[in-house]
């Protein structure tokens, strides 16, 4: 598909560009992330083992519980964790953990939502450009 436009909603700005994993079931922030090094760690996860460090992360939905911020706003702050997070349902808490490190450290990941048929078209490995206003292009 060349020049792919998908139009998402915004739940916390950014504008980044990079390549994207596309995981297979949803991710814990708290305990199934390291947040020192980016590894996925959650115990039968299909990409346990994997690094979401500098990449776009797409998944249908977090795994977890209040904790979530907390790792996912220590990944942005330390460079560890994903560069953004596409989801397919709304997760207050990673959107929130993206907001903590954009109000506490200036470091900005978006966290947008797309729709299920648009959410089809992501592959992983596919070089991605998010915008502010939400729209996500690729080849």
């Amino acid at each position: 598909m060349a020049g792919h436009i998908i139009q998402s909603r915004v739940l916390s700005a950014g504008h980044v560009q990079g390549p994207l994993l596309v995981l297979d079931e949803p991710l814990s922030f708290w305990g199934g992330f390291d947040p020192r090094d980016g590894r996925i760690l959650q115990p039968g996860h299909p990409q346990s083992e994997q690094l979401v460090q500098g990449q776009i992360l797409a998944m249908s939905r977090g795994k977890g519980s209040a904790g979530t911020p907390a790792g996912v706003a220590e990944g942005i702050r330390n460079g560890s964790g994903p560069i953004a997070v596409i989801l397919r349902e709304v997760d207050v808490n990673i959107t929130v953990g993206a907001m903590v490190a954009a109000a506490l450290y200036d470091t900005h990941a978006p966290v947008l939502e797309v729709p299920e048929p648009e959410f089809r078209h992501l592959q992983t490995g596919q070089v991605l450009t998010i915008a502010e206003a939400g729209q996500i292009s690729f080849a």
